[in-house]
């Protein structure tokens, strides 16, 4: 057995018990720690395949930006995971026909795809000269460009939906409203109230002389000489 067909397995075998640990860790952040860790695994089996593009692009995009993303707002949410597991074993059932479907079309789809090519990608990128990446993006571009644009309308409608989520009125929220600021006036923000100056008695600079004839400073007001 070769040495890369050892690294094959080895990271094959990494990379299945790591995405069974992302659906399995009872903490949020393990799972993404552990999605992290699939990921790099994923990008070292494309090494081995020589997909270096894919590999690099998932290793830049998925692990550099998008994780790190998930790991900020996991870690910044307070996320209660007893009230997230209080179900989980109702909907088990749904999740494992759905969980089977799936595997099954993907099978289906490799099955399918594998069969129906009588060389390998890379034969025929290196028969014609091209890189990896050429021929890949020639594929995309061609052969599976309805593929293609479908999952980019699916992201695109994931993105107005967390949108649409996040922006959803609620009485307990408060958002700001453009148009409402542009469309205010003076008159209805300010309103200018006239009152009189007012002096308080401890700071009157000029007091008055208290008129009481009993008073301390007038013992002799009333008196003739």
């Amino acid at each position: 057995m070769e040495f890369t067909t050892v690294l094959f397995y080895v990271f094959s075998a990494i990379l299945v018990v790591s995405a069974l640990r992302v659906i399995t860790a009872p903490n949020p952040v393990q799972s993404a720690l552990f999605l992290v860790l699939a990921f790099f695994n994923a990008a070292a089996v494309w090494m081995l395949l020589k997909a270096e593009f894919l590999a690099i692009l998932l290793v830049l995009v998925y692990v550099g930006a998008v994780m790190v993303l998930f790991l900020f707002v996991v870690m910044m949410l307070d996320i209660n995971t007893d009230v997230l597991r209080r179900d989980f074993k109702r909907f088990v059932p749904v999740a494992t026909i759905i969980g089977g479907i799936m595997v099954i079309e993907a099978a289906l789809i490799l099955w399918h795809g594998y069969a129906g090519i009588a060389a390998p990608v890379q034969d025929a990128a290196s028969a014609q000269g091209w890189s990896n990446t050429r021929i890949i993006g020639k594929l995309i571009y061609t052969d599976y460009i309805f593929a293609f644009e479908v999952a980019g309308l699916i992201l695109l409608v994931a993105i107005i939906a967390a949108l649409a989520l996040t922006l959803k009125h609620s009485k307990d929220s408060k958002r700001q409203v453009i148009a409402d600021q542009l469309r205010v006036k003076a008159k209805d923000r300010v309103r200018i109230v006239k009152m009189g100056s007012e002096v308080s008695p401890q700071f009157d600079p000029n007091p008055e002389p208290s008129q009481d004839p009993e008073a301390p400073g007038n013992s002799g007001a009333g008196q003739v000489h």
